[in-house]
């Protein structure tokens, strides 16, 4: 089995940031894609930013966080950050993240952590 976990989360003012981490633990042979997603009640959850494997990563961002996030992964520690600032009320949600393992004897699965709450308010 693979477990992912996020951390991070809490209460920020607009303007503020946070720094959320994503660490994957478990029956790991290699993590691909990995990427972070956010859902607010009544609506669908949507895709924030991604990040591949390998060659430093090839990041994929949504456009309403362009320039204000920033995604990053540690491989040797299987785990993925997501760098976030100049936070707007529009971002409070709660954050997902995903990662696509191929686990021990060779299968694949995408898998999801719990979340974590992120509130921008003043």
């Amino acid at each position: 089995q693979v477990q992912l976990v996020e951390s991070g989360g809490g209460l920020v003012q607009p303007g503020g940031s946070l720094r959320l981490s994503c660490a994957a633990s478990g029956s790991i042979f290699m993590i691909s894609t990995m990427g972070w997603h956010r859902q607010v009640p009544g609506k669908e959850r949507e895709l924030v930013a991604t990040i591949t494997s390998g060659g430093g990563g090839s990041t994929n961002y949504a456009d309403s966080v362009k320039g204000r996030f920033t995604i990053s992964r540690d491989n040797a520690k299987n785990t993925m950050y997501l760098q976030m600032n100049s936070l707007k009320p529009e971002d409070t949600a709660v954050y997902y993240c995903n990662a696509g393992v191929v686990t021990i004897p060779g299968m694949f699965g995408s898998y999801w952590g719990q979340g974590t709450q992120v509130t921008v308010s003043s």
